[in-house]
């Protein structure tokens, strides 16, 4: 195995390279030396990360003789907020960018959909490079342009599709991480599987328990392959107008559990796709479209692994039906009033619906929640 692997996403004039590999942070420098304008970064980060993480980058920034500029934001998902983007773009303008500065972006999800989110808009749009530093964000949110910004409405409601010049996965950053990050990471792995690559998921069935413990070479293989599915699929779909919906497998469910926690420490991203995508298979048992054995198989993984399966994960939160499904109805999926749901007609076969009676949902919702 090489000590780097590449994979490329294919997207025209705005195709770009996701290098995966141990101490990439190190020669991060060298590798964004060739897609910056000028070599002057804006590097945001948040206090976890940058105690961690940020030395090092700027370190290797300073050897390739690339200015750079630190902001460092509030560690959380509540930073990902309409304020906290409003400060900074302050912090971003009060530094005298032009349009050849680039940003980059050090850390997990919210860093990065607010990093994105932010080269989207300041300026009318300038470059910026992602450096994940979380498993979820390695295998998916550094991926594919999405950017944004929760609102009290609902989760990344506010964003654009803004591409990166540049993703720089460092698997070795990921033994800092929590195991409960890593788990949370895990279950967007798992998506890959579920929604097209049943041998992929079969793969995770025997090795998935090594890779949250930290095993270099399982994590190495989930990253590569996660990154070459949504490479695949970005290239063919890039703003989510076909099958770059199958990426929303149990994300429907999860944003709702999401929104009714409040966005905060209860319910991780990664915990809430994995419940949500466990109720994508039972639901799709349950009409009939999916064996029940296939539904049965994900939760005793997810399960198995140690995720949360169901909203018994918590006594701290009454769950409400009709308040999940409110959420439901003003996800940015929604068409026309009607929800959009990715279901399954087994495990690697993953599908968009949007025709799901209402009454029947209603019926799933009252059992999930008080299951």
């Amino acid at each position: 195995m090489t000590a780097h692997e590449t994979v490329r996403v294919d997207l025209g004039p705005r195709s770009y390279d996701i290098v995966v590999g141990d101490d990439v942070l190190a020669v991060a420098g060298e590798m964004m030396a060739p897609v910056l304008r000028r070599p002057r970064v804006i590097v945001v980060t948040d206090t976890h990360v940058a105690d961690l993480h940020l030395e090092t980058l700027l370190r290797s920034l300073s050897h390739s003789a690339i200015e750079a500029d630190p902001i460092v934001l509030e560690a959380g998902e509540q930073t990902k907020d309409i304020s906290h983007f409003g400060r900074l773009m302050d912090a971003i303008l009060g530094r005298g960018i032009d349009r050849d500065t680039a940003l980059v972006a050090l850390g997990g999800g919210v860093v990065g959909d607010l990093t994105g989110f932010a080269a989207a808009t300041a300026l009318r749009g300038i470059d910026f490079v992602q450096v994940p530093t979380t498993l979820l964000a390695q295998v998916d949110s550094s991926v594919g342009g999405k950017t944004g910004i929760n609102s009290p409405h609902g989760k990344n409601l506010i964003g654009a599709f803004h591409q990166p010049r540049l993703v720089l996965a460092d698997s070795r950053v990921l033994r800092t991480l929590p195991r409960r990050e890593m788990l949370a990471g895990y279950a967007e792995v798992v998506k890959y599987g579920l929604i097209g690559d049943e041998a992929f998921f079969g793969w995770l069935e025997g090795h998935g328990a090594d890779l949250v413990d930290g095993d270099p070479a399982k994590i190495r293989h989930a990253v590569v392959t996660s990154c070459k599915a949504k490479a695949a699929i970005v290239a063919a779909d890039e703003r989510e107008a076909g099958v770059r919906a199958l990426l929303n497998l149990g994300h429907t469910f999860g944003h709702a559990l999401e929104a009714e926690t409040g966005y905060g420490n209860t319910l991780l991203h990664g915990e809430a796709v994995a419940i949500g995508t466990v109720m994508a298979f039972d639901l799709s048992a349950r009409l009939g479209l999916c064996p029940p054995d296939d539904a049965a198989r994900v939760l005793r993984h997810l399960a198995a692994v140690g995720l949360p399966t169901g909203t018994s994960f918590t006594d701290t939160v009454l769950w409400d039906p009709a308040r999940l499904m409110s959420h439901m109805g003003r996800d940015k999926k929604v068409k026309g009033g009607t929800l959009t749901f990715v279901l399954a007609r087994g495990i690697g076969e993953a599908f968009v619906s949007r025709d799901v009676p209402a009454e029947q949902l209603a019926v799933f919702m009252e059992g999930a929640v008080a299951s």
